[in-house]
């Protein structure tokens, strides 16, 4: 049977060849947004994330000059994915992915260090949104020093503070402090 026999054929099937012709529906945010509303504070959050696309500067000085870009927040996935890189434009840039899981927010952070650790919110409430470990590549949690949790605090729209909480040796050994700002 030749191909477009075929095709021919599945199109006298009722929802035959239509369903594939349509493919995935983008997200569109007047469309999904009662939905996701349903889905409480997962979607809330995962909506925070979102609208953080777009450049932002270190207000410290903490990764470099201070005012400068150190952090830029891409949505894309059809809306379902944030990737940030960090520190821009520095040798050990690097890149965390952020987006749901049911009813959770999830990211995996590929570190400079050769690790990426995965971690799932464990608290959602108000502005702060917190994530645990919950494995990863390259890592041993007893010995290999990872990134295990990180606390994000919206102070606004435009502003916002994470701690990174690193270990080693299968405990903690330092927090890496972020304070940034939305590049205006």
């Amino acid at each position: 049977m030749s191909r477009l026999s075929l095709v021919l054929m599945l199109s006298l099937i009722p929802g035959g060849v239509a369903p594939m012709a349509q493919g995935p529906q983008p997200f569109d945010s007047e469309r999904d947004a009662a939905s996701l509303a349903q889905d409480g504070p997962a979607a809330s959050a995962f909506e925070r994330l979102k609208a953080m696309e777009g450049e932002w500067i270190d207000v410290t000085g903490a990764f470099g000059k201070k005012g400068a870009v150190v952090a830029t927040y891409k949505v894309t996935g059809a809306g379902n994915t944030v990737i940030e890189s960090f520190p821009v434009g520095t040798p050990y840039e690097m890149t965390t992915v952020y987006h749901r899981d049911g009813t959770s927010v999830v990211l995996t952070h590929y570190c400079s260090g050769g690790t990426q650790p995965r971690m799932r919110a464990k608290e959602i409430n108000g502005n702060v949104l917190e994530f645990a470990f919950e494995g990863g590549a390259n890592i041993d949690v007893a010995t290999t020093s990872h990134m295990h949790s990180v606390r994000w605090e919206f102070i606004s729209k435009d502003e916002i503070k994470a701690d990174w909480q690193n270990w080693s040796n299968g405990k903690g050994d330092h927090v890496g402090a972020m304070h940034i700002q939305r590049k205006k």
